[in-house]
């Protein structure tokens, strides 16, 4: 039987057990020009990192600019309502609305420099491989002869 995920509730309190490594699977914006190609809502998330005590998350992400990857880090500010406010192409509130061990659920709303108000959510998954996955693949690896310093961790990997 499948152990039921545990769903964090936010009632202006995050869990640190929500920092760690995410990726984006969707994103939806109410100005498609905000997430077209080069667009600087395109995002892929590398890790959140939430710090209750300090009242921040950190945000950090790779954006595509004029055909280039860009890794991104910005911080946000914890507001009275459990809102984040971030500066990042103009003022943005964002929010998590559900989370999971490994969903994330998110609503931002930006506002840019010519005070244009964009909505937008995104949904992003936290990378969990497991133990016995990792086990398999180094014993395949030790079996293929390939040395323990030719392999390449992608996802811890910041380059």
């Amino acid at each position: 039987m499948k152990e039921k995920e545990k769903d964090y509730t936010f009632e202006g309190e995050f869990c640190c057990q929500l920092s760690g490594q995410w990726r984006t699977v969707y994103i939806a914006s109410s100005n498609l020009e905000k997430i077209k190609p080069n667009g600087p809502f395109r995002v892929y998330f590398h890790k959140l990192l939430f710090d209750d005590e300090q009242g921040t998350v950190d945000f950090y992400f790779y954006v595509k600019h004029k055909g280039k990857w860009e890794y991104k880090h910005v911080t946000g500010i914890k507001q009275d309502d459990g809102t984040y406010a971030v500066e990042y192409e103009g003022k943005n509130v964002f929010e998590v609305t559900h989370a999971s061990g490994n969903i994330l659920v998110a609503h931002n709303i930006n506002v840019d420099e010519h005070g244009k108000k964009t909505a937008l959510t995104g949904l992003f998954v936290k990378l969990n491989i497991g133990e016995e996955g990792l086990q398999k693949f180094k014993e395949l690896t030790q079996e293929k002869g390939i040395e323990e310093e030719n392999v390449v961790n992608f996802i811890e990997n910041d380059d």
